[in-house]
Protein backbone atom coordinates (compact mmCIF):
# COMPACT_ATOMS: atom_id res chain seq x y z
CA UNK A 1 0.00 0.00 0.00
CA UNK A 2 2.82 2.60 0.98
CA UNK A 3 4.66 1.58 -2.12
CA UNK A 4 1.46 2.81 -4.01
CA UNK A 5 1.14 6.00 -2.59
CA UNK A 6 4.66 6.51 -3.07
CA UNK A 7 4.22 5.53 -6.93
CA UNK A 8 1.27 8.03 -6.90
CA UNK A 9 3.29 10.93 -4.86
CA UNK A 10 6.06 10.21 -7.37
CA UNK A 11 3.64 10.75 -10.23
CA UNK A 12 1.90 13.75 -8.75
CA UNK A 13 5.26 15.58 -8.64
CA UNK A 14 6.52 14.71 -12.02
CA UNK A 15 3.36 15.81 -13.02
CA UNK A 16 3.87 19.26 -11.59
CA UNK A 17 7.16 19.31 -12.36
CA UNK A 18 6.28 19.15 -16.46
CA UNK A 19 3.11 21.73 -15.67
CA UNK A 20 6.19 24.07 -13.91
CA UNK A 21 8.22 23.71 -17.08
CA UNK A 22 5.46 24.08 -19.46
CA UNK A 23 4.82 27.79 -17.81
CA UNK A 24 8.47 28.15 -17.63
CA UNK A 25 8.60 27.86 -21.56
CA UNK A 26 5.18 30.03 -22.15
CA UNK A 27 6.46 33.00 -20.15
CA UNK A 28 9.83 33.11 -21.66
CA UNK A 29 7.77 32.82 -25.06
CA UNK A 30 5.68 35.57 -24.10
CA UNK A 31 8.49 37.69 -23.16
CA UNK A 32 10.81 36.89 -26.39
CA UNK A 33 7.61 37.11 -28.99
CA UNK A 34 6.63 40.91 -27.16
CA UNK A 35 10.20 42.18 -26.89
CA UNK A 36 11.66 40.88 -30.40
CA UNK A 37 9.07 39.71 -32.37
CA UNK A 38 8.07 36.70 -33.92
CA UNK A 39 10.90 35.95 -36.56
CA UNK A 40 13.57 37.28 -33.58
CA UNK A 41 12.00 34.83 -31.90
CA UNK A 42 13.82 31.06 -32.04
CA UNK A 43 13.12 27.90 -30.20
CA UNK A 44 16.91 27.68 -28.96
CA UNK A 45 16.18 30.88 -27.51
CA UNK A 46 12.96 30.86 -25.98
CA UNK A 47 14.62 27.19 -24.20
CA UNK A 48 17.99 29.39 -22.92
CA UNK A 49 15.33 31.83 -21.55
CA UNK A 50 13.40 29.14 -20.01
CA UNK A 51 16.66 26.89 -18.94
CA UNK A 52 15.26 24.48 -20.79
CA UNK A 53 16.81 22.15 -23.37
CA UNK A 54 15.08 23.28 -26.66
CA UNK A 55 13.80 19.61 -27.60
CA UNK A 56 11.64 19.67 -24.68
CA UNK A 57 10.12 23.23 -26.20
CA UNK A 58 9.29 20.87 -29.04
CA UNK A 59 8.37 18.55 -27.61
CA UNK A 60 5.63 20.44 -25.88
CA UNK A 61 4.42 22.75 -28.64
CA UNK A 62 5.73 20.68 -31.95
CA UNK A 63 7.03 24.26 -33.42
CA UNK A 64 7.15 27.93 -33.05
CA UNK A 65 4.20 28.92 -34.87
CA UNK A 66 2.71 25.86 -31.86
CA UNK A 67 4.72 27.95 -29.38
CA UNK A 68 2.96 30.67 -30.61
CA UNK A 69 -0.33 29.81 -30.73
CA UNK A 70 0.12 28.75 -26.89
CA UNK A 71 1.53 31.75 -25.88
CA UNK A 72 -1.75 33.69 -27.06
CA UNK A 73 -4.55 33.94 -24.72
CA UNK A 74 -6.97 37.45 -25.47
CA UNK A 75 -6.21 38.72 -22.25
CA UNK A 76 -9.41 41.07 -21.68
CA UNK A 77 -11.78 39.98 -20.01
CA UNK A 78 -14.97 40.57 -21.87
CA UNK A 79 -17.59 40.33 -18.91
CA UNK A 80 -15.84 42.63 -17.14
CA UNK A 81 -15.62 45.27 -20.30
CA UNK A 82 -19.36 44.89 -20.36
CA UNK A 83 -20.11 45.76 -16.89
CA UNK A 84 -17.36 48.25 -16.36
CA UNK A 85 -17.96 50.16 -19.66
CA UNK A 86 -20.90 49.22 -21.44
CA UNK A 87 -22.94 49.13 -18.08
CA UNK A 88 -23.61 52.01 -17.22
CA UNK A 89 -24.62 53.25 -20.85
CA UNK A 90 -23.70 55.67 -23.34
CA UNK A 91 -23.66 58.78 -21.07
CA UNK A 92 -19.59 58.81 -20.35
CA UNK A 93 -18.54 55.93 -22.58
CA UNK A 94 -15.42 57.32 -24.27
CA UNK A 95 -13.47 58.16 -21.00
CA UNK A 96 -14.60 54.84 -19.68
CA UNK A 97 -13.68 53.22 -22.87
CA UNK A 98 -10.32 54.60 -22.97
CA UNK A 99 -9.19 54.68 -19.22
CA UNK A 100 -10.06 50.93 -19.59
CA UNK A 101 -8.42 50.41 -22.77
CA UNK A 102 -4.99 52.43 -21.38
CA UNK A 103 -5.34 50.46 -17.90
CA UNK A 104 -4.71 47.43 -19.78
CA UNK A 105 -1.99 48.27 -21.79
CA UNK A 106 -0.34 49.74 -18.30
CA UNK A 107 -0.70 46.34 -16.95
CA UNK A 108 1.91 43.64 -17.78
CA UNK A 109 -0.24 40.97 -17.69
CA UNK A 110 -2.39 42.40 -20.22
CA UNK A 111 0.04 43.91 -22.21
CA UNK A 112 2.79 41.40 -22.74
CA UNK A 113 0.20 39.50 -24.83
CA UNK A 114 -1.50 42.27 -26.34
CA UNK A 115 2.23 43.68 -27.58
CA UNK A 116 2.76 39.89 -29.11
CA UNK A 117 -0.85 39.97 -30.88
CA UNK A 118 -0.26 43.21 -32.50
CA UNK A 119 3.57 42.70 -33.39
CA UNK A 120 2.70 39.17 -34.99
CA UNK A 121 -0.66 40.77 -36.39
CA UNK A 122 1.18 43.75 -38.47
CA UNK A 123 3.54 41.46 -39.49
CA UNK A 124 2.61 38.13 -40.73
CA UNK A 125 -0.73 38.68 -42.86
CA UNK A 126 -2.72 35.63 -41.62
CA UNK A 127 -2.59 36.66 -38.19
CA UNK A 128 -3.56 39.97 -39.07
CA UNK A 129 -6.85 38.85 -40.46
CA UNK A 130 -7.73 36.68 -37.56
CA UNK A 131 -6.84 39.57 -35.32
CA UNK A 132 -9.02 41.60 -37.98
CA UNK A 133 -11.45 39.31 -37.63
CA UNK A 134 -11.87 39.36 -33.72
CA UNK A 135 -12.10 42.55 -33.86
CA UNK A 136 -14.78 42.81 -35.91
CA UNK A 137 -16.54 39.98 -33.84
CA UNK A 138 -16.12 41.44 -30.49
CA UNK A 139 -15.05 44.28 -30.48
CA UNK A 140 -16.86 46.63 -33.53
CA UNK A 141 -19.82 44.80 -32.47
CA UNK A 142 -20.23 45.14 -29.11
CA UNK A 143 -19.57 48.82 -29.02
CA UNK A 144 -21.76 49.58 -32.17
CA UNK A 145 -24.37 47.66 -29.97
CA UNK A 146 -23.75 50.13 -27.20
CA UNK A 147 -23.83 52.97 -29.82
CA UNK A 148 -26.82 52.24 -31.78
CA UNK A 149 -28.31 53.95 -34.44
CA UNK A 150 -27.40 53.50 -38.41
CA UNK A 151 -24.08 55.07 -37.93
CA UNK A 152 -23.08 52.64 -35.31
CA UNK A 153 -20.70 50.38 -36.93
CA UNK A 154 -18.76 53.19 -38.96
CA UNK A 155 -18.65 54.77 -35.52
CA UNK A 156 -17.03 52.18 -33.61
CA UNK A 157 -14.76 51.46 -36.68
CA UNK A 158 -13.74 55.36 -35.65
CA UNK A 159 -13.17 54.56 -32.11
CA UNK A 160 -11.14 51.31 -32.37
CA UNK A 161 -9.20 52.48 -35.29
CA UNK A 162 -8.28 56.23 -32.86
CA UNK A 163 -7.45 53.36 -30.02
CA UNK A 164 -4.82 50.80 -31.87
CA UNK A 165 -2.70 54.01 -33.15
CA UNK A 166 -2.49 55.33 -30.12
CA UNK A 167 -1.67 51.73 -28.86
CA UNK A 168 1.00 51.68 -31.33
CA UNK A 169 2.12 55.22 -30.98
CA UNK A 170 2.78 55.06 -27.41
CA UNK A 171 3.53 51.28 -26.46
CA UNK A 172 5.39 50.06 -29.73
CA UNK A 173 6.60 53.14 -31.25
CA UNK A 174 7.04 54.90 -27.85
CA UNK A 175 6.59 58.33 -29.31
CA UNK A 176 6.97 61.07 -26.72
CA UNK A 177 5.79 62.75 -25.04
CA UNK A 178 2.75 60.55 -25.24
CA UNK A 179 4.83 57.77 -23.93
CA UNK A 180 5.76 58.90 -20.71
CA UNK A 181 2.46 60.96 -20.22
CA UNK A 182 0.01 59.34 -17.33
CA UNK A 183 -3.70 57.59 -18.19
CA UNK A 184 -5.19 60.83 -17.20
CA UNK A 185 -3.30 63.30 -19.46
CA UNK A 186 -3.97 60.62 -22.09
CA UNK A 187 -7.58 60.35 -21.30
CA UNK A 188 -7.90 64.35 -20.94
CA UNK A 189 -6.38 64.91 -24.82
CA UNK A 190 -8.16 61.74 -26.41
CA UNK A 191 -11.25 61.41 -24.69
CA UNK A 192 -12.83 64.44 -26.00
CA UNK A 193 -12.31 62.73 -30.37
CA UNK A 194 -13.28 59.38 -28.83
CA UNK A 195 -16.44 60.75 -27.60
CA UNK A 196 -17.28 63.15 -30.64
CA UNK A 197 -16.82 59.50 -32.63
CA UNK A 198 -19.38 57.99 -30.08
CA UNK A 199 -21.94 60.42 -30.40
CA UNK A 200 -20.85 63.83 -31.74
CA UNK A 201 -20.30 65.12 -35.77
CA UNK A 202 -18.65 62.53 -37.91
CA UNK A 203 -18.85 64.19 -41.13
CA UNK A 204 -21.32 61.41 -42.30
CA UNK A 205 -24.69 62.05 -44.79
CA UNK A 206 -27.88 62.56 -42.68
CA UNK A 207 -29.93 60.95 -45.43
CA UNK A 208 -29.24 58.12 -47.39
CA UNK A 209 -28.47 58.69 -51.30
CA UNK A 210 -31.08 58.67 -53.64
CA UNK A 211 -30.86 55.11 -55.76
Amino acid sequence: MRDGRRREGASASTRRAGSDRREAILASARRLFATVGAEGTTIRAVAAEAGVDPMLVLHYFGSKDGLFTASIKWPLDFNEIDRIVFGPGIGGLGDRLLRFFLLEWETEETRVPLLIMYRRGLSRAEHGRLLAEFTEDQLIGRLARAIGGPSARMRSSLVLGALAGLAIARYFLRVEPLASASVEEVVASVGPTIDRYISGEIGLPTTAPAP
